[in-house]
């Protein structure tokens, strides 16, 4: 009964919201005509089925999609870094840590979505993100880091799709160099901007999952028949700068719940989301797994220098395909950790919560794509600054502030008697919860932050002494 009561607070507005819409839709049809209604009716069924998303699927399509995009590509060179052994352990250890953090997210969203609404705050035309969930409720302090972490790292993950865009589209035209693509795929990407919300990802998110989908499987199955490359060896783990950076990168692939508060606020029974993401990191190891093993198994070391699993694989049609596909796939993950900073500089400048129009909106969001164009210009390291931005901004971003302040809400015998979620049974209450929040903290500040930070930053060095800054192509093979 209590929970029952609980999802109709959460859920209220959203469920006015449709009722509302689509009455005033109905009504502007009846005094159209019977053409007009069917037309209207057809436009409308196009609409949901394409464009208006917020179901539970739509959200773990969304998780599944976002969750594993370039680093797909990437994680072969991970293996190589850790060893076979480890790499398996890292990402099942991972995957599991991120989806309880996502998890401690979704929590800390509904108590304040719960908090607000029973204080008759609406929240129509406003997208609830996760700098205001900390400041609803920890107060300032806690919004200016989350703030300050979830935008930085939502930048360098825009960053890291272009230089992804980059580095794929080179192994089937390399008519051009990487630093022109990237200018090329920047003008693409910034078409997002026209994107609305997270409501009008349905059809990409699908989409974007069976590209991924695809990829996984094609260098799975590529690996396999190539067999063994002649004279391979596999080696790791031989250093500990090696190690640990491999073990941030993974620690980044299953970080991408940046964007989880977005995700929900755009469900229509956001407390349907616990399970989800955990779903979603499920069916996310099942491509990821065979993937990095297999390739890692055909080349070994040999892919220490080369941090994209496409350049080693011989050039055919399937392998243009997963190319082309992973592409797409980028734009759309372009668009996923963009979108909350497009909400963030809405906010700033004034226009969110207006009922603009989506051009003037589009244009109001362009000046957010020139930093990201350019800084992916700057660092065109694709592999190694995914282990960087793992470990500096992923470990606070979704796995450190989401533990601490889940700890800090819930500190008082008062906030935990009235909690709207309370631990589940299985982790033992209140005791073993704040027991797991405690070793996700320290883990990821000791381990992630800690070693995996030095280690990313000495490799990410390396790069720019090996390359240099805006190196027109990055890990290219010499012309002849």
């Amino acid at each position: 009964m209590a929970s029952e009561k609980v999802e109709t607070v959460v859920a209220g507005n959203y469920v006015e919201m449709e009722r509302e819409g689509g009455d005033g839709e109905r009504g502007g049809v009846g005094a159209g005509g019977g053409a007009g209604a069917s037309s209207g009716g057809r436009s409308k069924l196009v609409s949901n089925l394409f464009w208006h998303g917020g179901s539970a699927y739509d959200a773990w399509f969304s998780c599944s999609s976002n969750q594993v995009a370039q680093v797909l590509l990437t994680l072969p060179y991970s293996f190589s870094q850790l060893g076979m052994a480890s790499g398996i352990a890292f990402q099942l250890f991972y995957g599991l840590m991120g989806s309880w953090t996502a998890y401690l997210i979704s929590v800390l969203y509904v108590e304040y979505r719960t908090r607000k609404e029973r204080e008759k705050v609406d929240f129509r035309n406003h997208v609830i993100q996760w700098f205001e969930v900390l400041h609803g409720l920890l107060g300032s302090h806690w919004r200016n880091v989350g703030l300050f972490f979830n935008c930085t790292f939502l930048l360098f993950g825009s960053v890291i799709q272009l230089i992804a865009c980059a580095s794929n589209i080179y192994y089937i035209n390399d008519s051009l160099d990487k630093r022109t693509w990237t200018y090329i795929f920047g003008a693409c990407c910034a078409t997002t901007v026209f994107i609305p919300s997270f409501h009008n990802y349905r059809m990409w998110s699908f989409l974007g999952l069976l590209m991924t989908t695809y990829t996984a499987w094609y260098l799975t199955v590529a690996a396999i028949v190539h067999g063994k490359a002649e004279g391979v060896t596999h080696s790791a783990p031989t250093k500990m700068v090696l190690y640990f950076t491999g073990a941030t990168n993974i620690l980044y692939t299953f970080g991408g719940h940046a964007v989880t508060v977005e995700i929900m606020h755009a469900m229509w029974k956001p407390q349907k989301f616990k399970l989800i993401y955990l779903m979603a990191t499920l069916y996310v190891l099942t491509l990821t797994l065979p993937s990095a093993s297999a390739v890692y198994w055909a080349f070994g070391d040999a892919l220490l220098d080369h941090s994209n699993a496409f350049s080693l694989l011989p050039r055919t049609p399937f392998r243009d395909a997963a190319v082309v596909l992973m592409l797409i796939h980028q734009f759309i993950t372009f668009g996923f950790a963009c979108t909350p900073l497009y909400f963030v500089w809405e906010k700033a400048i004034g226009v969110h919560s207006d009922k603009t129009t989506v051009l003037r909106r589009a244009a109001a969001r362009l000046p957010v794509v020139a930093p990201i164009w350019f800084l992916a210009v700057v660092f065109p390291f694709f592999g190694p600054i995914n282990s960087t931005v793992g470990s500096l901004l992923v470990s606070f971003t979704v796995y450190i502030i989401p533990a601490a302040a889940h700890m800090a809400v819930f500190a008082s015998p008062a906030a935990r008697e009235g909690a709207v979620e309370r631990p589940p049974r299985w982790v033992g209450g209140w005791a073993g919860m704040y027991a797991v929040n405690c070793f996700v903290a320290a883990w990821v500040l000791v381990v992630g932050f800690g070693f995996g930070g030095w280690a990313s930053t000495v490799n990410f060095v390396r790069q720019v002494n090996t390359f240099g800054l805006f190196t027109k192509c990055y890990q290219c093979p010499p012309r002849h």
